[in-house]
């Protein structure tokens, strides 16, 4: 139990600003770490995983592709164990399906190999294929050679975030955009929501996602980075039976993108994709969103130039993969050469919340960063849903160490 000051009237302990599967996990790490700590959460939307955890592809991650010792690796690999505990605890829809990573040239070839290295530094077990031994696992795939790694599987991330929300015992306060914050370092935080109301805290936890820079700046703080947001586009399989588990190409190291993959869901379903478009909005998940607002405060960030400037070569093979389908089914054909144009289906799409640096590095890792009275999260994309446990406690516990020195 965290002892708590009455003499102003808060009306939480803790506020937490996002309610996707990051935020309800650090309120349910909270309230299970010091049992009687007053928790609220504000989600702008009607209801909890609305953007980054009901819009990705369903993976529960391995953590083979992280830097060792990274915050990514450390809680991918000890999050994926852990969701599929809660999922089966809960009676959540999961899998363990384990998942190809298929080399389809030569000059991949290297890259697969240092996969399998990462993973063995990570303590990720994984088995290498020949070129015949990939049709064990997926007779309709081709490639070079490829890796197995057993332990990725696929879950109902929205399922887990309610979940979460319930067993956490936090106030969860929908419909509630945050528009203004006062923070005082003598008091605590006050913050001012689109109907009007007014919630008081002793600690600010900012897990708004999409919206995390905006947030961390209207709390008083400086982050140093921006979001700049990148949509990933999603087709559906019309011929789910192509594809029996997970198929994923070999990524290309300089960015923390995956590649077109192949993602046999919970429902038996097929997801292709995504690609990596700039989006015009931060939850731009079409061309026909464009919020002028959003978009300027991304061009007038000059770490959105720098990459423009240093990779636009790739993002121009990402572009015309977004308006031409032919060259969409191109990139997919490379692993599944018997699909076509006609068994592309379009489906939902994602925004990743991209951290950006102002010399325009792409932040690599999971980013939490504290001020007076707050943690932020600044970085939290993929595979922060299959890590969301261990990054929910590991907030939480900055949390409660800023709640105790208050």
């Amino acid at each position: 139990m965290v002892q708590v000051s009455t003499g102003i009237a808060y009306d939480c302990d803790v506020l937490v600003v996002g309610g996707g599967i990051v935020g309800l996990s650090t309120a349910y790490a909270i309230t299970r770490s010091a049992p009687g700590t007053r928790v609220v959460v504000l989600e702008k939307e009607a209801g909890p995983a609305r953007h980054q955890t009901g819009r990705n592809s369903g993976v529960i991650h391995s953590g083979i592709y992280y830097r060792p010792g990274s915050l990514k690796a450390r809680y991918a690999a000890r999050g994926a164990a852990e969701m599929v505990k809660f999922c089966a605890e809960y009676g959540i829809a999961h899998a363990v399906t384990g998942k190809l990573i298929v080399a389809t040239e030569r000059s991949e070839l290297p890259r697969l190999h240092g996969l399998v290295q990462r993973g063995r530094e990570n303590g990720i077990p994984v088995r290498e294929l020949g070129a015949a031994q990939i049709a064990e696992y997926e007779p309709e795939v081709e490639g070079l050679a490829a890796i197995h790694v057993g332990t990725t599987g696929v879950c109902d991330f929205v399922g887990v975030a309610r979940q979460l929300a319930e067993a956490s015992g936090a106030d969860i306060r929908y419909g509630a955009e945050v528009r203004r914050i006062d923070r005082r370092p003598e008091l605590g935080v006050a913050v001012l929501t689109g109907a009007g109301d007014v919630v008081r805290a002793r600690v600010l936890v900012n897990c708004a996602g999409l919206h995390c820079d905006e947030v961390a700046r209207l709390t008083g703080d400086e982050p140093g980075m921006r979001i700049v947001p990148f949509r990933g586009e999603y087709y559906s399989l019309a011929r789910p039976e192509l594809v029996r588990g997970l198929v994923y190409p070999v990524p290309d190291p300089a960015f923390p993108f995956l590649g077109v993959h192949l993602t046999r869901g919970i429902d038996g379903g097929v997801h292709v994709g995504p690609n990596a478009v700039p989006a015009l909005a931060r939850e731009g998940y079409d061309w026909g969103t464009v919020r002028p607002r959003e978009l300027a405060a991304t061009l007038a960030w000059p770490g959105s130039w720098q990459i423009a400037r240093r990779h636009w070569r790739y993002g121009t093979g990402e572009l015309r993969r977004s308006v031409s389908r032919r060259a969409f089914t191109a990139a997919v054909r490379r692993l599944l050469p018997a699909v076509t144009a006609d068994d592309l289906v379009p489906s939902a799409a994602g925004v990743r919340a991209q951290a950006v640096l102002r010399d325009g590095t792409l932040v690599d890792d999971f980013l939490i960063r504290e001020g007076a009275r707050a943690v932020h999260v600044l970085n939290a994309p993929s595979p922060a849903a299959t890590a969301s446990l261990p990054i929910g406690r590991e907030v939480a516990r900055r949390a409660l160490e800023t709640l105790r020195s208050a």
